[in-house]
């Protein structure tokens, strides 16, 4: 065969290598461009304004993303009622499906979680999980006012008709406490499915019809879930750590136990552990504050009590201003934060009082310190003895506390070998007396401690 012919048949099976492998990876990208994904996230514990934040979130990238639905999956005994309504309405203006799963088994969707579930596009429970209870109650765990409960009654009733689930079981569990277990749940029109795990649920659901968007520009849209990608949503370290500071008994505690380290600090100043620590607490305080909803009074009334504490510190007296700083305090922590949540009385009383102790405590501690006798500089000189080791020019030297000092006499001029008494200071100068040694104390030794 020609050389030329080679060459030809060569470049040919070349082309078509190329041609295929171009097929194949083109093929792979409209494969991957069109497979579809659900995002997922994760909600344990209190609904909180965090949850709320992260929630909002989960709704924007999952919308930026082209997800086919946002999957929550929860476990909660409910939360704060302003945050549960923020999610509602999040969820019931969503472009996104949402599905809310009550998993795994042993879990539950109370109170706020009820609410949660039965706004979303989607309901859904694993076997032995629960649903309802969504009695609104005070920070104090008390149940709240009936106008309260008529409003969340309202609220309850208004979503489940929204979304075509039974209303009466809306109004039963606002009203009467009521909860129900999966089963029960599902034969009531209370949740959609029932599903054994995550993988089982979002087959099921491929081809359901959802409604989605805001009331007045509602647009159907077909579930595309069977073997989607799952693209977790995490809450994040900080989140984490903003979540479990979202209560008002920490953010009391803190803020209380910090100030409090603060003023022993300034009451004993040395190595600045405590003004370390109460610096740390305040500052975990603070980010408690930034995530809870709270009142400016509360506020200006623990800063007030912090001011009361110090005064207490710095004129000890029968305890007048630690009293006023206690009882600013225990008003602090009722009135510090709105709405439902409150410092639980268990919290508030002796926080409130182990502060108040703990600043006369720290005012009778510094009126010590402040009466003790010098231990530094020339006051701690005064009254101590020693030799004069080198004179001259009216001055001499003379070894005191393992540094040697220069003195000068009150009234004569020292002389070498002579035993001196320190009796106050000028400058830098020490200015002694003569004194007699002790019996048995001879010349030759440096100081007399």
């Amino acid at each position: 065969m020609p050389r030329s012919r080679l060459l030809s048949s060569a470049r040919r099976v070349a082309q078509i290598l190329l041609v295929t492998l171009g097929c194949l990876f083109a093929a792979s990208a409209v494969s991957s461009a069109q497979s579809p994904s659900v995002l997922v996230m994760r909600i344990d514990g209190t609904i909180t304004p965090v949850v709320a934040d992260h929630l909002e979130e989960g709704l924007r990238t999952a919308e930026r993303d082209g997800h086919e639905a946002l999957l929550v999956e929860m476990d909660t005994p409910g939360g704060l009622l302003q945050s549960t309504r923020e999610i509602v309405q999040d969820v019931l203006a969503s472009e996104v499906p949402v599905i809310v799963y009550v998993t795994p088994s042993g879990a539950r969707a109370a109170s706020a979680g009820a609410y949660i579930a039965l706004s979303s596009h989607v309901a859904a429970m694993a076997p032995g999980t629960h649903i309802g209870a969504g009695t609104p109650v005070t920070g104090q765990g008390e149940e709240a006012s009936e106008k309260i409960v008529n409003d969340a009654v309202a609220f309850a009733v208004s979503i489940a008709e929204q979304r075509g689930r039974s209303t009466d079981f809306a109004r039963d569990m606002v009203r009467d406490g009521k909860s129900v277990s999966d089963q029960e749940a599902l034969r009531n029109n209370v949740v959609d499915v029932v599903a054994p795990s995550r993988d089982a649920l979002l087959t099921e659901l491929d081809g359901h019809h959802v409604m989605v968007g805001p009331q007045d520009a509602q647009r159907e849209v077909v579930l595309r879930t069977a073997g989607a990608q799952v693209v977790e949503h995490e809450l994040g370290f900080f989140g984490e750590l903003r979540q479990l500071l979202a209560s008002p008994e920490l953010a009391y505690l803190f803020l209380s136990i910090g100030t409090l380290a603060l003023i022993f600090e300034l009451a004993n100043p040395g190595m600045g552990f405590a003004g370390v620590i109460g610096a740390i607490l305040l500052v975990l305080g603070f980010v408690a504050l930034s995530v809870l909803p709270f009142n400016v009074g509360g506020l200006l009334l623990l800063a007030l009590a912090a001011a009361l504490f110090v005064a207490e510190v710095f004129t000890p007296g029968v305890g007048v201003f630690a009293a006023g700083g206690t009882v600013c305090l225990l008003f602090a922590g009722v009135l510090m934060f709105r709405g439902e949540l409150g410092v639980d009385p268990a919290v508030l009383w002796p926080t409130a009082l182990v502060v108040g102790g703990g600043s006369v405590l720290a005012g009778r501690l510094a009126w010590r310190a402040r009466k003790a006798p010098t231990t530094t500089g020339h006051e701690a000189m005064l009254g101590r003895e020693a030799v004069v080791r080198r004179a001259g020019d009216g001055t001499g030297q003379v070894l005191l506390e393992g540094a040697w000092w220069t003195v000068h006499g009150r009234d004569t001029e020292v002389a070498e070998g002579q035993h001196v008494r320190v009796v106050g200071h000028d400058g830098l100068e020490l200015i002694v007396e003569p004194a007699e040694p002790a019996p048995g104390q001879g010349t030759d030794q440096e100081d007399k401690p």
